[in-house]
């Protein structure tokens, strides 16, 4: 990985708080009291699966930089798909599911694994992606984890898993037993059914890996007039 001394030591700083806050935030929610996201069933959610793919991807990216190995193609992928994901957590909690939550919602565990880890991921994806190479096709890659999880959530409400000893789905916009249903609509949460749902977070999900790579593409011409 052929990175500045400037920007290995940045890369490396955000890793570490990227490896870190997911790390603590899903011990946190782990050992949390609350009905939502606590105990075992934390690992149900895509928060928790998309936090530890992170930290996982950051941990790789890590041993790269300290070890000066160079890292191919589908690292890189690997790299948008996982930022990606965490930065649809992100803005799914930070836009979707905290407004119906209240205050209680930033706590400590929540403001890990939703917002730092996020923020900081996202700002590691650009200090890497300068050395990356990346296509417009590889954007198709970030639709498999939330599609996956969609499929997984679906078998979870099917089979009657208790995400919450309540409910039988992570989140209510995967409720497939509200007055919408699946392709209907509702006066109440979640206003429209989950397949319309899915299909906006993919589109959503699409539109910024777009987003990613043009911003990847100003700052290496940036970058390489610069240097």
């Amino acid at each position: 990985m052929d990175l500045s001394k400037k920007r290995k030591i940045s890369s490396i700083i955000l890793k570490t708080v990227v490896i870190l806050s997911a790390i603590i935030g899903t011990i946190i929610s782990y050992n949390s009291a609350t009905e939502f996201m606590s105990g075992s069933t934390v690992f149900m959610y895509f928060t928790i699966q998309s936090n530890l793919l992170i930290a996982l991807v950051c941990l790789i990216g890590l041993c790269l930089i300290l070890t000066k190995k160079e890292i191919n193609r589908i690292w890189f992928i690997i790299k948008l798909v996982s930022t990606i994901s965490i930065t649809l957590t992100g803005l799914v909690f930070c836009f979707v599911l905290a407004p119906t939550m209240g205050f209680e919602a930033w706590n400590l565990a929540n403001i890990l694994t939703h917002v730092i880890v996020p923020i900081c991921a996202i700002v590691d994806f650009f200090i890497v992606g300068l050395d990356s190479n990346y296509k417009k096709i590889d954007v198709l890659f970030v639709t498999i984890p939330p599609l996956l999880y969609a499929i997984y959530a679906g078998i979870g409400y099917k089979l009657d898993w208790k995400f919450t000893t309540e409910y039988n789905y992570p989140y209510f916009f995967l409720n497939w037993g509200s007055k919408a249903g699946a392709f209907g609509f509702s006066n109440e949460l979640p206003f429209i059914g989950v397949m319309y749902w899915i299909i906006l977070l993919l589109l959503l999900l699409i539109g910024l890996g777009f987003l990613y790579l043009k911003i990847i593409n100003v700052f290496k011409k940036k970058y390489n007039k610069e240097a």
